[in-house]
């Protein structure tokens, strides 16, 4: 299959029914709805239950075979005329934060039906059959790790280990997994994937700022997280004078703003947050103790990401002498930076300036399942803005016109490496 060869005449003006796409996202996200406008639709729960058998109705309508494997991934096939070719495949998770929105994950779920939809109604065939995947636990807010089914099933880790997770009443994944009927026969997670698409809104505020409808995803950046003890003394915040404190809270104040200025030293992908903090003794009148912190790190390549870790290192070993306190730092999470396939990220470029949308090379800060597929194959993402960059957030929004022009961008794309059978 070439890429870059033009799809068939009858193809040329084949959009995607931004109608359909908008009402298939506000009928999912009834699934869990919260007061606010939102989705509380945690994984292998009920009401995940609920919206899987709603995708699978909602694939078998489009012609779709179905099936699941062991973790609880989903797949849509639509038979290509040579269904021997590995499947171009797209989807995202329809799992949710406990404070979720309607669009992360769903669009890219609902874009690949919407997809399906609009070639069935075209009368079109591909060469290649096409996939459209639901990746199971992709948030991590009731089992850990995060992005769960896409991980085993490029071998990130074990079928064994992600089964044995239990979530904060003790209930396993293997078990919720059959209380909701989406375990999975045994054997091989992973099938052979011709390309892989991942549709999703950007989660941040870069493409509302510049005013662009595509973001063109060049890369995930990668992320270390650890977590940084610091031991001083406590001690009576009154008869203690200032220079002979070993306050560990003022050393994490300093080491907070390290952080911050390690990132905004290496803009603009450079990334850098303090998300919490637990202080010891916690009490008004005395001098703290104890604190324990997390970093989070994040860069587009390794180089940048090592010497942002020597450099929180290197800081840490001064504030503790400064302070006269020790630091303890480890690294707990390391996620690699992931380029992805540069002939499907220029597909991506091409086809949004085809169809006339204003577009821009971004890269992503979030975690995605593309991140772990695009170790198994070629992987790109295609991003749509969300309203003032807000996401993981009930009041999360998006434009109708922005969903249609992001899943008429995936359409192309996949009809490029499937290929239009004649």
């Amino acid at each position: 299959m070439d890429l870059h060869s033009p799809p068939a005449v009858q193809t040329a003006t084949l959009r995607t029914n931004g109608a359909r796409l908008w009402q298939s996202l506000m009928d999912l996200a009834r699934i869990g709805a919260t007061p606010k406008g939102g989705v509380c639709r945690l994984a292998l729960t009920d009401l995940d239950r609920q919206a899987r058998d709603l995708f699978v109705r909602w694939a078998q309508e489009a012609g779709c075979s179905v099936r699941v494997d062991a973790i609880g991934n989903i797949f849509a096939h639509r038979a290509g005329t040579d269904d021997s070719l590995p499947p171009v495949m797209t989807g995202s998770h329809i799992d949710t934060q406990p404070t979720g929105g309607k669009f992360d994950g769903n669009y890219g779920v609902l874009a690949g039906i919407e997809v399906l939809r609009t070639l069935n109604a075209a009368g079109v065939r591909t060469r290649a059959p096409l996939e459209v995947a639901v990746w199971t636990n992709e948030e991590g807010s009731r089992f850990v790790p995060v992005m769960m089914g896409s991980g085993v099933f490029a071998s990130a880790f074990t079928l064994e280990h992600a089964l044995q997770q239990r979530d904060a009443q003790g209930t396993s994944v293997e078990e919720a997994l059959r209380a909701i009927g989406y375990a999975g026969p045994a054997g091989p997670a992973a099938h052979p994937v011709g390309a892989y698409f991942e549709a999703h809104i950007e989660q941040g505020p870069v493409l509302e700022k510049h005013g662009r409808v595509i973001g063109v995803v060049q890369a995930a950046l990668g992320q270390r997280w650890y977590d940084v003890k610091i031991q001083g003394m406590e001690a009576h915040a009154g008869p203690t004078p200032m220079e002979m404190r070993k306050d560990a809270l003022l050393a994490a104040s300093d080491l907070i703003a390290a952080v911050n200025r390690i990132a905004v030293d290496r803009m603009p992908h450079g990334r850098g947050t303090v998300g919490q903090l637990e202080v010891y003794p916690n009490s008004r009148n005395v001098i703290p103790g104890g604190v324990k912190m997390s970093v989070d790190l994040r860069a587009p390549d390794d180089t940048m990401l090592s010497d942002m870790d020597a450099a929180l290192r290197g800081l840490c070993q001064e504030i503790a002498s400064g302070r006269h306190v020790d630091i303890a730092v480890e690294q707990v999470v390391y996620f690699a930076p992931q380029p992805f396939t540069p002939r499907l990220v220029d597909a991506v470029r091409r086809h949004a300036q085809a169809l006339g949308y204003s577009a821009m090379d971004v890269v992503s800060g979030a975690g995605h399942d593309a991140v772990y597929v695009a170790r198994l194959a070629p992987t790109a993402m295609i991003f749509v803005p969300c309203a003032d960059g807000i996401s993981h957030n009930e009041i999360e929004d998006a434009e109708p016109d922005h969903l249609e022009a992001g899943c008429n961008v995936l359409l192309r794309s996949m009809l490029d490496v499937a290929g239009v059978a004649a």
